[in-house]
């Protein structure tokens, strides 16, 4: 057995973060987004914030494969391209951000970042102005120095979407093309930037298997009748999450 592989079997809290994970999926698999807002405040809770991150946007590539070919043909390409190409070029500001501050000032931005996106989704909040092409390019830029710094990669995008009455379906859908571009992004980054480490993939790799399988479960179960129940279900879930993950209850 690989010693990078006993090393990932010994990754602390690696029980609780399956089990997070598998709880992650079923959110990600009906909503298409909330992964990272469930795992990162337990994750950090065990694991430096760079791995958190490498191991949010491996787990992120390989459940696209299960989510992307529906997702691409449902999604608006040239948005979701405006916002990747912008996510993609602010990455490594996150990362930069993420290597100059500390595990704890880490945890709270996320923290903040989860517990303001969550109020803004759950009452319902609206912005009726028009963005335009700059704008998108801003929203992706904000996404991906978020991502890059906490592994956050949805919260932004998500605001931008769920602030906007649009179809269901097509959020879902633009929001899977878009995260998964920026997943790509995110691993490409920390690989060549020497962020990322052998046992680290090998506990990305383990985390995968419950995560693909809860995430095929919840795009089952998807159904855009049952929109307020999925958003209610997902609520919930964050809540408990980022609580669970508060530093101060250490």
């Amino acid at each position: 057995m690989p010693d990078a592989l006993l090393q990932a079997l010994q990754t602390p809290g690696l029980v609780w973060m399956m089990i997070t994970i598998g709880a992650a999926g079923l959110v990600r698999g009906f909503t298409g987004f909330g992964t990272a807002m469930i795992f990162v405040p337990v994750g950090t809770q065990f694991l430096p914030t760079a791995d958190v991150v490498f191991l949010m946007a491996i787990t992120g590539v390989f459940s696209t494969a299960a989510l992307f070919p529906s997702a691409w043909r449902e999604a608006d390409k040239a948005e979701v391209s405006a916002l990747a190409i912008a996510a993609g070029i602010a990455v490594p500001v996150g990362l930069w951000i993420m290597a100059q501050l500390d595990t704890l000032t880490l945890r709270w931005i996320a923290a903040g970042v989860i517990g303001v996106t969550l109020a803004a989704v759950a009452t319902g909040w609206r912005w009726q102005g028009n963005l335009g092409w700059p704008g998108r390019f801003g929203i992706g830029g904000a996404a991906g120095t978020v991502g890059g710094m906490t592994g956050l990669t949805g919260p932004v995008v998500i605001i931008f979407y769920l602030a906007n009455a649009r179809d269901v379906a097509k959020v879902r859908a633009n929001t899977i093309v878009f995260l998964a571009a920026l997943d790509a992004v995110i691993v490409t980054n920390l690989v060549f930037g020497g962020m990322a480490n052998a046992s680290t993939l090998w506990a990305a790799l383990l985390l995968t298997g419950p995560y693909l399988v809860t995430t095929l479960i919840g795009k089952a179960l998807f159904d855009p009748n049952l929109e307020r129940l999925y958003r209610v279900a997902s609520y919930t879930v964050i809540t408990v999450a980022v609580l669970a993950g508060l530093p101060i209850l250490d």
